[in-house]
């Protein structure tokens, strides 16, 4: 494998991760905007006393563990698009 062939493989594996990291994201985050909103209308009726305060509990555990994925998805994605960067840096250092 030639020298430019091995920056250009690894520029396309680390765009289809940040792709699947950005996926990944975005499915997360919905999951979190549900869980919230599922929290709203559960504060909604717990307010006339329809909602069990275990429930809220279990709620907020899975709002918590969303938000814990999320953040971590967002750190990983960062970090592929920061090597994205420097590998495209490299690349056009070596074209020069």
């Amino acid at each position: 494998m030639s020298d430019s062939a091995r920056p250009e493989k690894a520029f396309s594996e680390l765009e289809r991760l940040v792709r699947h990291l950005g996926e990944e994201l975005a499915s997360f985050r919905r999951r979190a905007q549900q869980a919230e909103a599922k929290l709203k209308e559960f504060d909604s009726k717990s307010s006339a006393g329809s909602v069990s305060p275990q429930r809220i509990q279990k709620l907020e555990k899975e709002n918590a563990e969303l938000t814990k994925r999320l953040n971590a998805a967002r750190t990983r994605t960062r970090q592929m698009v920061e090597r994205v960067r420097f590998l495209r840096q490299q690349h056009e250092g070596a074209a020069r």
